[in-house]
């Protein structure tokens, strides 16, 4: 407590002394400061994070990260920042957890803590239509498709791997800057996260004249077996017991149903195995 503080609170007396520390940020005899976990997100990734029209933070993973505080009995302190930002900027110590989905390739297992997965999200190419006849490395080489691709995103090695070549690679801080420009037509392809790009493109008026080509794409370690992908929030190397207490709030909320509940307002189709057990338990 600062010297103008104690001031105050020697002209205080009783029930309004103590009142008065409490607004000041001081704290009652024996009463701990409560625990904050600051936490990353990206913001421009619906429908699991936007800012809407009042400026507020809000989407799946948002209430997903308030409800996991509530029950680690933390107070939430959000960062909101470009993707290609989030892992650097936690790996400094400017936050604790981030809290935006992370594909668990193994450049990042190796540097980082994930999560239990949060969503099962691959990856899909949205292409204009007519561009694309056959969907081959080979079909595709040749055509100067301008591919779009998030910048610090595990897609980028994937399309650099499997694709070599095949692209004229565009790059973009986030998915709603790509959109426009596919929509004003400086892009014949975007290689995106494919829940994301159904809800925001393909089932709107202005996606009758695209298409998803080419199948589901897996782009985290191809060593994780199918029945145990998906996408993580993930901490710094070693914070295993950060990461013990963030799992047990994730199991504890989608055992009972709080993450179907949540999952429900923003997305109309399971994004977990495990919320099987909660398709008839949830409205």
């Amino acid at each position: 407590m600062t010297h103008l503080q104690h001031l105050f609170l020697r002209r205080a007396t009783g029930a309004a002394a103590l009142a008065l520390a409490v607004t000041l940020g001081g704290s009652l005899p024996g009463q701990a400061a409560a625990e904050t976990l600051k936490l990353g997100n990206e913001g421009t990734y619906p429908p699991f994070s936007m800012v809407d029209a009042k400026g507020e933070l809000t989407g799946f993973e948002v209430d997903l990260a308030r409800a996991m505080c509530a029950r680690m009995k933390v107070e939430c302190e959000f960062t909101v920042m470009d993707f290609k930002a989030l892992i650097p900027s936690m790996l400094q110590g400017k936050f604790d957890v981030l809290v935006s989905q992370v594909s668990p390739t193994p450049e990042r297992i190796a540097k980082l803590e994930f999560s239990m997965p949060v969503v099962y999200n691959p990856q899909a190419f949205v292409m204009r239509k007519g561009v694309v006849t056959t969907f081959s490395k080979e079909a595709l080489a040749g055509k100067g498709i301008r591919l779009a691709m998030q910048r610090g995103g595990a897609g980028i090695p994937y399309i650099n791997k499997h694709f070599d070549g095949v692209f004229k690679h565009v790059y973009y801080d986030n998915p709603d800057q790509m959109r426009l420009d596919m929509l004003a037509g400086r892009l014949e392809g975007v290689f995106g996260a494919k829940i994301n790009w159904t809800r925001e493109l393909m089932d709107t008026p202005q996606g009758k004249d695209y298409e998803l080509v080419g199948g589901d794409h897996w782009i985290g370690d191809p060593a994780i077996p199918p029945e145990k992908r998906g996408s993580s929030w993930v901490m710094r190397k070693g914070e295993t017991a950060l990461l013990g207490r963030v799992d047990t709030a994730l199991n504890a909320l989608i055992d009972d149903c709080t993450f179907t509940e949540l999952r429900k307002k923003y997305l109309n189709v399971a994004i977990l195995v495990r919320e099987e057990a909660c398709a008839a338990k949830t409205n």
